[in-house]
Formats: C-alpha cells, structure tokens, sequence
C-alpha cells in the first residue's frame, strides 16, 4: 500500500511540471519589460509578480503593468502554496510609499495595485504602510485608482479601519481556497477571518468594492467552489476571480487537477449568476490579472484601451 502511494505520488510531481497546452506560455522581455524591471531596482521595489513567479509577468511587464508588493519581501507566513520567501523580515521603510508613488508617476499609470508580504511582526500588519501608499499615489496621480491586496491583519479590525479610512477604490482580501482545504493549503490565515474582513470591509465602506480569488486544483470540489463563491456573495464580495493553482517548487503542495478553459467557463457562469459585479477565471488568472479591465466591468463601463490606461495586472 505504501508502495503504490508512493508511486501516486511520484507521478503527480511529474506532472505537476508538465503542464496541459493552455498553460503554456510565451517568454517576451521586450524593451517594456525592461524598463519596467529597471524602474522596480531604480526605485528599490518589490512586485509580486517576481516574488510570486506570477506566469503573467511578460505578457503584464510588456504592456507597462506590475503589481507593487510593500513591507519587503519576507513573509511571517509560509503558505504551501505561495513561492514569496518566508522567515523573519528585517525590512521596514517609512518612505516605501513615496517610492511607490515615484514608480507609478514614472509608468504613468491610472490603477496602481498594491499587496504585501504578512507582516505579522508588525503591531498593525503593516496597515499604515498601505494606507500611507494610497495617499502617496493620490497626491502624485490624482485620478489614479488604486487596489490594495492586503492580508488579514490576524483579524485587527482596527488595522482595516486604517486602510479603508485611507479610501482605496478595491480592497482586495483572498480566500484562496475552499473551507476545508483553508488549513491545509494557508498558514495562519482562516477561512471565517476572510470572511469575516470582507464583511466588515464591506459595513465600514460600502461604496468600496470588494474583491476575493479563489485557486483550483488543489482537491477541492465543483460543488465546494460553488459554496466558497455563495459565502463570499453572502458578506457583499463584489468581484471573483479564479486560477489554477500552478506548483511553484517541488516543495510546494501538488497540483490535484487541471482545470480545462470549458470548466472556467462554466465557474465564470456560476460566478455571475451569483450576482457578483465582474468574475475574471481562467487558467492564468491571478487575482490582479487584468484588473483595471475588472473595475470597469464591475462599474458597468465600457471598456477603455489599455493605451495609457494600464495600471496592474499580475
């Protein structure tokens, strides 16, 4: 018996590496991608999309999109799905969110999203950096929208109350995955607080939107997404977004399944027809992928070019 699990075993690494066509992807380090990568060490920034190895980044970098990632990049947590370096940070600058603010004057961006590593070492989680980094961004780009994607807070409502004072036009909180697998797959983080701060998120603000995303392929079930995607609606989530899990290092957990496009599309179904405002799901979405394109939608606008329209998409 132990044999063959093994051998089970053996067998989903191999095939977590070897991925189904459509999530296969293009290489493309264009001149955009360069120069954003230039202004990111120019300006001594982190972005997710590196820290992450988000599989957006050359298509995102090529079109002038990059998400920030502030407080540094060691996380407290060690998330067995997240590639971000974990231990205990040494990092803290005051004038990051200045540097932010420079970083998008010089991509000229019109929605900046911003995230951090968990800074639970830090008495308010690091919400005053967040807060302090939307209005560094407002007072530099005055129509520029910003999204924050901010951890829990190991559940400091006090702390959110900060970042929502600071009036972001998204806040941003990921359940990442289904109730049951919520233990297994974060680290610390619980499924009740997610919800539990995007209910809150919603009462202190209501005219702010919220966003979750959700990953599959990590064992969960259709009707165990379908529930995740009711428990968000129920506390006034307004914008969903779902990927595939992709195994970062053969240390992380392993890919249980696939999803094909057909079965995105069908969550994308689900999704809408529980009344969620915008639901982006694909195999290569991730929770900003696109997002500037998300906000419109979720307003009811039409579209507008990504030509000097771009803020972040990883």
């Amino acid at each position: 018996m132990e044999e063959k699990q093994a051998e089970k075993q053996r067998i989903m690494r191999e095939q977590a590496f070897s991925r189904p066509d459509w999530l296969k992807i293009q290489m493309k380090t264009g001149p955009n991608y360069q120069e954003l990568k230039d202004i990111m060490r120019t300006k001594s920034l982190h972005t997710v999309c590196e820290e992450a190895r988000c599989p957006n980044i050359y298509e995102c970098w090529e079109n002038r999109t990059a998400t920030f990632m502030i407080l540094g990049d060691v996380c407290t947590r060690a998330c067995r799905f997240c590639a971000v370096n974990s231990g205990r940070p040494t990092e803290f600058d005051a004038a990051e969110p200045q540097r932010v603010a420079d970083a998008a004057v010089n991509m000229d961006l019109q929605h900046a999203v911003i995230t951090s590593v968990a800074r639970d070492d830090l008495n308010d989680g690091g919400a005053g950096i967040f807060a302090a980094t939307i209005r560094a961004i407002r007072s530099r780009i005055p129509k520029c929208g910003v999204e924050v994607l901010i951890p829990d807070f190991m559940g400091d409502w006090e702390a959110l109350k900060v970042v929502m004072d600071a009036s972001p036009d998204i806040l941003n909180h990921n359940v990442e995955t289904v109730s049951r697998l919520s233990d297994r797959v974060r680290s610390r983080a619980k499924y009740d607080r997610t919800l539990e701060l995007l209910r809150r998120a919603k009462e202190m603000r209501p005219d702010i939107k919220t966003k979750s995303s959700i990953m599959v392929g990590l064992g969960e079930t259709f009707e165990e997404l379908l529930q995740t995607m009711d428990d968000l609606r129920e506390v006034g989530c307004d914008i969903l977004t779902v990927g595939q899990y992709l195994q970062p290092t053969k240390k992380h957990l392993l890919v249980q399944k696939f999803y094909t496009p057909t079965e995105f599309l069908r969550l994308k179904g689900e999704g809408l027809r529980r009344g969620f405002s915008h639901v982006e799901a694909g195999p290569l979405v991730r929770s900003s992928y696109h997002a500037h394109e998300q906000v419109q939608r979720a307003n009811g606008l039409p579209l507008q070019s990504l030509q000097n329209q771009t803020g972040t998409q990883a």
